[in-house]
C-alpha cells in the first residue's frame, strides 16, 4: 500500500493503552492530515474524559465522535462509552448499540471490521497494548482488504495479551516498539501533499 493512498487511521487496545496514547500522540505536528479514530475499552456507564486528558498531549484536536459526523483531518476522534463505534463509506461514524463483543462495547473489532468495509486498502489499522483478545480478528480482517497493520511489540506493552492475540492470528505489516509508533506514523503523513499544495 503507498502512503500517499492512506485516508484514515484507526487504532485500539485496553489495559495500558491510554499511557501508550500519551507517547504516540506527541509525535504528530497540528497539520498531521490523516484522521485517527481510536476505540479503548472504557466503562459503559461512566462519563469520559479520555479526549481531555489525551487533548493534553496531542497538537491535534482530540474529541469524542458523534452519530453521522464526517471524518475531518487534523483530529483524533474517540469512541465513546457504551457505543460501538463505526465507519460509514464515504467517511462518516455512526455509533451503535449493539451486543458487546468480547465483553466490550466499544469493542475494537468493530471499528476495525467497518473501516476495512469503508476504507479498504486506504487504511492504517494500529493495536496496542490491552488485556483482551478484541482487535486482533477486526486488525487481520484490515490486512485481508489492502490496508497497513501495526502491532505494538509485547515486549512494549503494558499488557501484552492483545497483541499477542494478533500475533498469533496473523503476520502484521509491521511490529514495532511503543516509542516508535508515533515516528511512524508521522512519516506516513509527511509523504502526502501538504494540503496547501492540493
Amino acid at each position: 500500500m503507498l502512503a500517499g493512498n492512506v485516508q484514515a487511521i484507526v487504532a485500539g487496545g485496553s489495559a495500558g493503552a491510554i499511557e501508550a496514547l500519551t507517547s504516540i500522540l506527541p509525535a504528530l505536528p497540528a497539520d498531521f492530515s490523516i484522521p485517527i479514530a481510536i476505540t479503548l475499552h472504557v466503562h459503559p456507564n461512566k462519563p469520559s474524559h479520555l479526549a481531555q486528558v489525551l487533548g493534553l498531549h496531542s497538537a491535534l484536536l482530540v474529541k469524542e465522535a458523534e452519530d453521522k459526523e464526517p471524518l475531518v483531518p487534523c483530529t483524533v476522534y474517540l469512541a465513546p462509552p457504551n457505543y460501538h463505534l463505526l465507519l460509514e463509506a464515504h467517511g462518516y461514524f455512526s455509533l451503535s448499540v449493539d451486543d458487546p463483543v468480547l465483553y466490550s462495547r466499544p469493542a475494537i473489532d468493530v471499528l476495525f471490521d467497518s473501516a476495512a468495509d469503508a476504507f479498504g486498502p486506504a487504511l492504517v489499522g494500529l493495536l496496542l497494548t490491552g488485556a483482551s483478545e478484541d482487535g486482533a480478528r477486526g486488525l487481520a480482517r484490515i490486512q485481508r482488504a489492502g490496508g497497513l497493520t501495526l502491532v505494538q511489540s509485547p515486549i512494549t506493552a503494558a499488557v501484552p495479551v492483545m497483541p499477542e492475540a494478533a500475533l498469533r492470528l496473523f503476520s502484521p505489516d509491521h511490529v514495532l516498539p511503543l516509542d516508535e509508533i508515533g515516528p511512524f506514523l508521522a512519516r506516513l503523513d509527511q509523504r502526502l501533499p501538504r494540503r496547501e499544495d492540493r
